[in-house]
C-alpha cells in the first residue's frame, strides 16, 4: 500500500462510485482503477486525500468485503 496523496496529484482520473451507494450519501468510497493501481478516496470530501493501493490489494480487499457480506 502507498501513502495519502493529495487529490490534486490524482487529478483526471475518472472516478466510480459502487452503484449501492444509492442517491441519499452515506458513507461512500470512490474508485479510480489505473493500470497498476486503484485511487481510493471518499465521495464526501472528494477534494480531500486519496489512497492509493496494488490491483492485488484492491482485489484482495473487495474479496474479503464480498465474502462478508454473504455471512
Amino acid at each position: 500500500m502507498n501513502n495519502a496523496e493529495s487529490s490534486t496529484a490524482a487529478s483526471g482520473l475518472a472516478w466510480f462510485k459502487s452503484s449501492y451507494s444509492g442517491t441519499e450519501g452515506g458513507q461512500c468510497v470512490e474508485v479510480a482503477p489505473r493500470t497498476t493501481v486503484v485511487h481510493v478516496r471518499d465521495s464526501k470530501a472528494a477534494a480531500g486525500p486519496t489512497l492509493t493501493v496494488s490491483r492485488e490489494a484492491w482485489a484482495g480487499f473487495v474479496g474479503l468485503a464480498s465474502s462478508e457480506r454473504r455471512v
